[in-house]
């Protein structure tokens, strides 16, 4: 779900899915029916994510989290759309990082844009305490994404992490006034992953990944046709994560 508020309402919701990976039993995927780290109608692959050559994840994200400060020695899942036919766009991934009680201790936002470009936001409260559903964390926009909307403000995130259920939501205040500029959440109830669960995915979205990428497009169009201002893009931020 996207909803604009101003100059111009804008607002749509898309089908979509995701996966849920535990990132200690990224081995069992091949099983379950997504290819791992290799060509397939449906896979996963290392290099698009975390480092970006390939290298396991899980050391990345271990060191990544030491290296801010961040106590999470318990299981870290990755939400991620896996590659569909060989392609993959991902606007924005979640690592999910749990402390030894197994409670979520952090949240990484992998964000991407369509320019080939990416940032971590690293979200988490300031003195170390778990992160409860519903709980409001913040990081100052520092990354540009959509051409209709300035590199400043603030993002305002929120999760429930139910067993059942995910949601993610991500409302951005231009501050402008008290309303989001833009609300977003993708949220879904949890399926188990098996071969026929994947079968069934490739029948259902088969051209996952191409749909994604056109209705950006398709939506930044309608903006335009709005008169909403374009704004150029700027230089990405010198560092890779922010808070």
């Amino acid at each position: 779900m996207h909803r604009r508020s101003r100059p111009a309402r804008n607002a749509f919701t898309y089908p979509a899915f995701c996966l849920r990976l535990p990132l200690s039993r990224l081995d069992e995927l091949p099983a379950l029916g997504i290819a791992r780290n290799r060509p397939g109608l449906l896979s996963f692959n290392d290099r698009d994510h975390g480092a970006r050559d390939g290298t396991p994840l899980l050391p990345w994200i271990r060191t990544l989290l030491a290296r801010e400060g961040v106590d999470a020695p318990g299981e870290i899942v990755l939400h991620a759309f896996p590659r569909m036919l060989g392609y993959v766009f991902n606007p924005v991934s979640f690592w999910v990082c749990h402390d030894a009680a197994a409670r979520v201790a952090a949240v990484l936002a992998e964000v991407n844009n369509t320019f080939g470009e990416r940032h971590l936001y690293l979200v988490a409260h300031p003195a170390g305490r778990a992160i409860a559903d519903g709980d409001t964390l913040e990081a100052r926009k520092v990354f540009h994404v959509s051409p209709f909307c300035e590199v400043r403000g603030r993002y305002a995130f929120r999760f429930h992490f139910g067993p059942g259920r995910w949601l993610a939501r991500i409302d951005y205040f231009d501050d402008d006034g008290d309303e989001p500029l833009i609300a977003t959440s993708i949220s879904g109830t949890v399926r188990p992953l098996s071969l026929p669960a994947a079968r069934a995915l490739l029948l259902r979205y088969p051209a996952f990944t191409l749909g994604v990428v056109a209705r950006i497009h398709w939506q930044a169009a309608k903006l335009w046709a709005k008169r909403v201002r374009f704004f150029s893009k700027p230089a990405p931020p010198t560092t890779l994560i922010s808070r």
